[in-house]
């Protein structure tokens, strides 16, 4: 497929949609994290499953990110990533929590 085939693929999808911006970015991994953590379902399984590894290893991403644009991002840019990482450290210790009180029970 070239790249023309693949521009022209998503020529019908809303630009807003298609649109790509760091907070879009953030916001998608984020997404991806609770995903990991078990928080949302995954098509075709009737449940969600969590894969912790996964998702400590993308919110270390998003901290690689954060450090990396240190001093390039606006203030709404930097919130953000900030309070991402606050949320999504808080619900992978309680997840790691949940894990290790149901590994004890076993």
């Amino acid at each position: 497929m070239s790249e023309e085939q693949f521009k022209k693929c998503g020529d019908s999808m809303d630009p807003e949609w298609r649109r790509v911006d760091f907070s879009t970015f953030v916001l998608s991994l984020g997404t991806s994290v609770m995903m990991h953590l078990g928080q949302g379902p995954i098509e075709g399984e009737s449940r969600a499953t969590a894969n912790l590894p996964l998702a400590r290893h993308v919110i270390d991403i998003i901290a690689m990110l954060k450090d990396k644009t240190r001093g390039n991002l606006d203030e709404d840019e930097e919130r953000l990533v900030e309070t991402v990482l606050f949320d999504l450290r808080l619900k992978f210790v309680d997840a790691c929590k949940g894990a290790s009180s149901v590994t004890q029970s076993e």
